[in-house]
Protein backbone atom coordinates (compact mmCIF):
# COMPACT_ATOMS: atom_id res chain seq x y z
CA UNK A 1 0.00 0.00 0.00
CA UNK A 2 3.42 1.89 0.09
CA UNK A 3 2.69 4.89 -2.77
CA UNK A 4 -0.80 4.30 -3.34
CA UNK A 5 -3.04 7.08 -3.24
CA UNK A 6 -6.78 7.49 -4.52
CA UNK A 7 -7.05 9.64 -7.00
CA UNK A 8 -10.56 10.74 -6.72
CA UNK A 9 -10.18 11.18 -2.91
CA UNK A 10 -5.90 12.14 -2.61
CA UNK A 11 -4.93 11.42 1.00
CA UNK A 12 -3.11 14.89 1.47
CA UNK A 13 -6.38 16.56 0.92
CA UNK A 14 -8.48 15.15 3.60
CA UNK A 15 -9.09 17.93 6.01
CA UNK A 16 -10.04 15.99 8.89
CA UNK A 17 -7.18 13.76 8.09
CA UNK A 18 -3.87 13.77 10.17
CA UNK A 19 -0.40 13.05 8.76
CA UNK A 20 3.02 12.12 10.06
CA UNK A 21 6.38 11.98 8.39
CA UNK A 22 8.18 8.80 8.99
CA UNK A 23 12.14 8.36 8.41
CA UNK A 24 12.63 4.51 7.41
CA UNK A 25 16.01 2.60 7.25
CA UNK A 26 15.65 -0.28 5.59
CA UNK A 27 17.76 -3.80 5.09
CA UNK A 28 15.34 -4.95 2.83
CA UNK A 29 16.02 -4.94 -1.45
CA UNK A 30 13.85 -3.11 -3.26
CA UNK A 31 10.71 -4.58 -4.70
CA UNK A 32 9.39 -4.18 -8.21
CA UNK A 33 5.50 -5.32 -7.13
CA UNK A 34 3.22 -1.68 -6.64
CA UNK A 35 2.67 -0.65 -3.57
CA UNK A 36 5.43 -2.73 -1.85
CA UNK A 37 8.69 -0.29 -2.01
CA UNK A 38 10.77 -2.97 -0.37
CA UNK A 39 9.82 -6.82 -0.67
CA UNK A 40 10.82 -9.80 1.75
CA UNK A 41 15.01 -10.09 0.21
CA UNK A 42 17.98 -9.17 2.16
CA UNK A 43 20.40 -6.10 0.66
CA UNK A 44 23.52 -5.81 1.23
CA UNK A 45 23.36 -2.08 1.64
CA UNK A 46 21.31 0.04 4.07
CA UNK A 47 17.98 1.69 1.82
CA UNK A 48 17.20 5.71 3.18
CA UNK A 49 13.52 6.64 2.45
CA UNK A 50 10.60 8.79 4.43
CA UNK A 51 6.85 8.16 3.83
CA UNK A 52 3.67 10.38 4.92
CA UNK A 53 1.38 8.10 7.06
CA UNK A 54 -2.22 9.43 6.85
CA UNK A 55 -4.37 9.20 10.32
CA UNK A 56 -8.23 9.00 8.70
CA UNK A 57 -10.46 11.47 10.44
CA UNK A 58 -12.08 8.21 12.25
CA UNK A 59 -9.48 7.04 13.76
CA UNK A 60 -9.97 5.72 16.99
CA UNK A 61 -7.43 4.95 19.52
CA UNK A 62 -5.66 1.55 19.77
CA UNK A 63 -7.50 0.61 16.12
CA UNK A 64 -6.02 -0.09 12.89
CA UNK A 65 -8.02 0.87 9.92
CA UNK A 66 -6.31 -0.90 7.58
CA UNK A 67 -8.09 -0.51 3.90
CA UNK A 68 -9.71 -3.40 2.76
CA UNK A 69 -8.65 -3.07 -0.90
CA UNK A 70 -6.10 -0.35 -2.65
CA UNK A 71 -6.36 2.28 -3.08
CA UNK A 72 -7.15 3.00 0.36
CA UNK A 73 -10.11 5.31 1.03
CA UNK A 74 -8.05 8.19 3.29
CA UNK A 75 -11.12 9.17 5.05
CA UNK A 76 -11.43 5.72 6.56
CA UNK A 77 -8.22 4.11 6.30
CA UNK A 78 -4.72 4.63 6.94
CA UNK A 79 -2.67 5.15 3.43
CA UNK A 80 1.13 5.65 2.70
CA UNK A 81 2.00 8.60 0.70
CA UNK A 82 4.47 10.75 -0.77
CA UNK A 83 7.52 8.16 -0.87
CA UNK A 84 10.86 9.68 -1.18
CA UNK A 85 14.13 7.80 -1.28
CA UNK A 86 17.41 9.47 -0.24
CA UNK A 87 20.45 8.41 -2.56
CA UNK A 88 22.98 9.25 -0.24
CA UNK A 89 23.57 9.92 3.79
CA UNK A 90 24.14 13.44 3.58
CA UNK A 91 20.64 13.86 1.72
CA UNK A 92 19.08 11.69 4.78
CA UNK A 93 20.88 13.64 7.49
CA UNK A 94 19.92 16.97 6.29
CA UNK A 95 16.22 15.96 5.42
CA UNK A 96 15.86 14.34 9.87
CA UNK A 97 17.49 17.74 10.61
CA UNK A 98 15.21 19.74 8.72
CA UNK A 99 11.93 17.65 10.58
CA UNK A 100 14.04 18.36 13.97
CA UNK A 101 14.22 22.15 13.14
CA UNK A 102 10.45 22.85 12.84
CA UNK A 103 10.32 21.23 16.53
CA UNK A 104 10.50 23.38 19.69
CA UNK A 105 13.96 22.49 21.37
CA UNK A 106 13.05 20.73 23.85
CA UNK A 107 10.86 18.21 21.36
CA UNK A 108 13.93 17.77 19.49
CA UNK A 109 14.01 13.76 19.99
CA UNK A 110 13.90 10.54 17.52
CA UNK A 111 12.10 7.68 18.21
CA UNK A 112 13.43 4.39 16.21
CA UNK A 113 10.64 1.76 15.73
CA UNK A 114 11.88 -1.72 14.82
CA UNK A 115 8.93 -3.97 13.85
CA UNK A 116 8.90 -7.63 14.63
CA UNK A 117 8.80 -11.27 12.77
CA UNK A 118 6.29 -11.80 10.28
CA UNK A 119 5.78 -8.24 9.11
CA UNK A 120 6.22 -6.67 5.89
CA UNK A 121 7.03 -2.87 5.53
CA UNK A 122 3.63 -2.48 4.20
CA UNK A 123 2.20 -3.57 8.03
CA UNK A 124 4.80 -2.10 9.77
CA UNK A 125 4.67 1.71 8.47
CA UNK A 126 0.57 2.05 9.37
CA UNK A 127 1.34 0.52 12.55
CA UNK A 128 3.77 2.81 13.72
CA UNK A 129 1.62 5.74 12.08
CA UNK A 130 -0.90 4.46 14.43
CA UNK A 131 1.52 4.26 17.39
CA UNK A 132 2.90 7.54 17.10
CA UNK A 133 -0.53 9.39 16.91
CA UNK A 134 -1.78 7.17 19.64
CA UNK A 135 0.82 8.11 21.88
CA UNK A 136 0.90 11.80 20.94
CA UNK A 137 4.56 11.73 20.56
CA UNK A 138 5.91 14.89 19.59
CA UNK A 139 9.50 14.00 18.20
CA UNK A 140 10.55 12.83 14.45
CA UNK A 141 9.19 8.82 13.92
CA UNK A 142 12.40 6.75 12.52
CA UNK A 143 11.25 3.05 11.17
CA UNK A 144 13.91 0.56 10.83
CA UNK A 145 12.58 -2.35 8.84
CA UNK A 146 15.04 -5.41 8.49
CA UNK A 147 13.96 -8.12 5.95
CA UNK A 148 11.36 -10.55 7.54
CA UNK A 149 9.36 -12.59 4.74
CA UNK A 150 6.24 -11.66 6.26
CA UNK A 151 5.04 -15.63 6.45
CA UNK A 152 4.01 -17.35 10.12
CA UNK A 153 6.01 -20.18 8.47
CA UNK A 154 9.09 -18.75 7.42
CA UNK A 155 10.42 -18.18 11.01
CA UNK A 156 14.28 -19.66 10.54
CA UNK A 157 14.53 -16.61 8.17
CA UNK A 158 13.50 -13.77 10.28
CA UNK A 159 15.93 -14.72 12.84
CA UNK A 160 18.31 -15.03 9.73
CA UNK A 161 17.58 -11.68 8.63
CA UNK A 162 18.05 -10.13 11.95
CA UNK A 163 21.43 -11.93 12.14
CA UNK A 164 22.36 -10.52 9.15
CA UNK A 165 20.96 -7.01 9.28
CA UNK A 166 22.89 -6.22 12.52
CA UNK A 167 25.69 -3.95 11.16
CA UNK A 168 22.99 -2.33 8.78
CA UNK A 169 21.40 -1.29 12.10
CA UNK A 170 24.77 -0.39 14.22
CA UNK A 171 25.28 1.99 10.70
CA UNK A 172 22.00 3.17 10.84
CA UNK A 173 22.12 3.90 14.80
CA UNK A 174 25.23 6.06 14.02
CA UNK A 175 24.25 7.99 11.49
CA UNK A 176 20.95 9.27 13.11
CA UNK A 177 23.73 10.01 16.19
CA UNK A 178 24.89 12.85 14.57
CA UNK A 179 22.14 14.33 13.78
CA UNK A 180 20.85 17.53 15.70
CA UNK A 181 18.22 15.43 18.39
CA UNK A 182 18.56 16.00 21.83
CA UNK A 183 17.55 12.79 22.57
CA UNK A 184 16.64 9.07 21.19
CA UNK A 185 14.50 6.52 22.21
CA UNK A 186 14.36 2.97 20.80
CA UNK A 187 11.27 0.85 20.42
CA UNK A 188 11.07 -2.59 19.40
CA UNK A 189 8.85 -5.42 19.09
CA UNK A 190 8.98 -8.86 19.28
CA UNK A 191 12.23 -10.66 17.38
CA UNK A 192 13.17 -6.94 16.45
CA UNK A 193 13.71 -6.56 20.16
CA UNK A 194 16.61 -9.68 19.32
CA UNK A 195 17.91 -7.57 16.64
CA UNK A 196 18.19 -4.29 18.74
CA UNK A 197 19.98 -5.64 21.27
CA UNK A 198 22.30 -7.71 18.95
CA UNK A 199 22.94 -4.44 16.75
CA UNK A 200 23.16 -2.18 19.89
CA UNK A 201 26.15 -4.89 20.92
CA UNK A 202 27.81 -5.04 18.00
CA UNK A 203 28.22 -1.46 17.51
CA UNK A 204 29.24 -1.41 21.33
CA UNK A 205 32.06 -4.08 20.50
CA UNK A 206 33.24 -1.97 17.22
CA UNK A 207 32.72 1.78 18.33
CA UNK A 208 30.54 2.53 20.53
CA UNK A 209 26.74 2.82 22.01
CA UNK A 210 24.98 5.77 23.13
CA UNK A 211 28.34 7.63 23.14
CA UNK A 212 26.82 10.61 24.01
CA UNK A 213 24.80 9.54 26.34
CA UNK A 214 21.40 10.70 24.41
CA UNK A 215 19.54 7.63 24.89
CA UNK A 216 16.67 7.95 26.76
CA UNK A 217 14.85 4.79 26.77
CA UNK A 218 14.93 1.17 25.52
CA UNK A 219 11.70 -0.40 25.29
CA UNK A 220 11.37 -4.19 24.48
CA UNK A 221 7.80 -4.89 23.53
CA UNK A 222 6.79 -8.62 23.81
CA UNK A 223 10.79 -9.64 23.24
CA UNK A 224 11.56 -12.76 20.99
CA UNK A 225 14.60 -13.65 22.92
CA UNK A 226 15.77 -16.79 24.59
CA UNK A 227 15.47 -16.27 28.32
CA UNK A 228 16.43 -20.11 29.46
CA UNK A 229 19.82 -20.06 28.00
CA UNK A 230 20.22 -16.51 29.54
CA UNK A 231 20.95 -14.76 26.70
CA UNK A 232 19.15 -11.41 27.82
CA UNK A 233 21.61 -11.59 30.76
CA UNK A 234 24.63 -12.29 28.71
CA UNK A 235 23.39 -9.04 26.48
CA UNK A 236 22.69 -7.12 29.25
CA UNK A 237 26.28 -7.82 30.79
CA UNK A 238 27.77 -6.95 27.64
CA UNK A 239 25.78 -3.62 26.68
CA UNK A 240 27.05 -0.77 29.07
CA UNK A 241 23.77 0.65 29.54
CA UNK A 242 21.82 2.07 32.34
CA UNK A 243 19.54 -0.56 32.84
CA UNK A 244 17.02 2.27 34.41
CA UNK A 245 16.66 3.00 30.89
CA UNK A 246 15.55 -0.08 29.86
CA UNK A 247 11.53 -1.35 29.59
CA UNK A 248 10.22 -5.03 28.77
CA UNK A 249 6.83 -5.36 28.66
CA UNK A 250 5.77 -8.93 29.12
CA UNK A 251 2.59 -10.96 28.78
CA UNK A 252 1.85 -14.24 29.69
CA UNK A 253 -0.89 -14.85 27.93
CA UNK A 254 0.91 -14.04 24.34
CA UNK A 255 0.22 -16.75 21.81
CA UNK A 256 2.69 -15.46 18.89
CA UNK A 257 5.56 -16.37 21.57
CA UNK A 258 4.63 -19.21 22.09
CA UNK A 259 4.69 -20.66 18.83
CA UNK A 260 8.16 -18.76 18.95
CA UNK A 261 9.01 -21.23 21.92
CA UNK A 262 7.98 -24.17 19.91
CA UNK A 263 9.51 -23.09 16.96
CA UNK A 264 12.99 -22.60 19.09
CA UNK A 265 12.98 -25.94 20.34
CA UNK A 266 10.75 -25.26 24.08
CA UNK A 267 13.12 -22.52 24.83
CA UNK A 268 11.20 -19.90 27.05
CA UNK A 269 10.64 -16.34 25.88
CA UNK A 270 11.20 -13.26 27.18
CA UNK A 271 8.31 -11.37 26.60
CA UNK A 272 6.23 -14.20 28.02
CA UNK A 273 8.22 -14.60 31.14
CA UNK A 274 7.55 -14.14 34.50
CA UNK A 275 7.49 -10.32 35.11
CA UNK A 276 9.04 -10.73 38.98
CA UNK A 277 11.71 -13.31 37.19
CA UNK A 278 12.70 -10.46 34.50
CA UNK A 279 12.59 -7.46 37.01
CA UNK A 280 15.30 -9.50 39.19
CA UNK A 281 17.77 -8.95 36.21
CA UNK A 282 17.37 -5.04 36.98
CA UNK A 283 15.36 -3.36 34.40
CA UNK A 284 11.70 -2.05 34.38
CA UNK A 285 8.89 -4.53 33.91
CA UNK A 286 5.60 -4.23 32.58
CA UNK A 287 3.44 -6.54 32.96
CA UNK A 288 0.65 -6.44 30.45
CA UNK A 289 -0.89 -9.58 31.34
CA UNK A 290 -4.56 -8.08 32.37
CA UNK A 291 -4.44 -5.98 29.68
CA UNK A 292 -7.76 -7.41 27.60
CA UNK A 293 -9.27 -4.99 25.62
CA UNK A 294 -6.76 -4.92 22.32
CA UNK A 295 -8.35 -5.69 19.27
CA UNK A 296 -5.28 -7.08 17.34
CA UNK A 297 -3.81 -9.97 19.09
CA UNK A 298 -1.99 -10.64 22.35
CA UNK A 299 1.22 -9.93 20.73
CA UNK A 300 0.40 -5.94 19.76
CA UNK A 301 -0.69 -5.16 23.31
CA UNK A 302 1.55 -1.93 23.29
CA UNK A 303 -0.31 -0.40 20.30
CA UNK A 304 -3.99 -1.70 20.84
CA UNK A 305 -4.42 -1.08 23.91
CA UNK A 306 -4.97 2.38 24.45
CA UNK A 307 -4.24 2.26 27.84
CA UNK A 308 -0.67 1.06 27.06
CA UNK A 309 0.00 3.32 24.26
CA UNK A 310 -0.58 6.65 26.96
CA UNK A 311 1.29 4.71 29.40
CA UNK A 312 3.97 4.63 26.55
CA UNK A 313 3.62 8.05 25.48
CA UNK A 314 3.63 9.71 28.96
CA UNK A 315 7.41 8.52 28.88
CA UNK A 316 6.53 5.54 31.33
CA UNK A 317 8.25 7.97 34.22
CA UNK A 318 5.60 6.74 36.54
CA UNK A 319 7.05 3.51 36.36
CA UNK A 320 10.22 4.18 36.30
CA UNK A 321 12.23 1.47 38.52
CA UNK A 322 10.08 -0.69 39.74
CA UNK A 323 7.61 -3.59 38.02
CA UNK A 324 3.74 -2.46 36.93
CA UNK A 325 0.90 -5.00 36.50
CA UNK A 326 -1.37 -3.01 34.03
CA UNK A 327 -5.13 -3.52 34.84
CA UNK A 328 -8.14 -2.65 33.48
Amino acid sequence: MIGIDNPENPALQVKEGRGHKVFIGSTRAASDVIGTFWGSERSPALGLASVDVHIPPNHVKGNLEAPKQLPPDPTTEFAIVAPAVYASDAAFFAAVNRALAKLPTDKRNISVFIHGYNTSASEALPRMGQFVEDSNYKGVPVLFTWASAAQATKYVYDLNSALVARPLFGQFAALLSQTNAIGYDIFAHSMGCFLAMEGALTLALQVNFNPRGRLKTLVLASPDIDIDIDLFKSQLAQLNIDKSKIFVLVSSDDGALRLSRFLSGGVDRLGAADAEQVAALGVNVVDLSKIDDETSGSHSKFASSPEVVQLIGAGLNPIRGRCLAARR
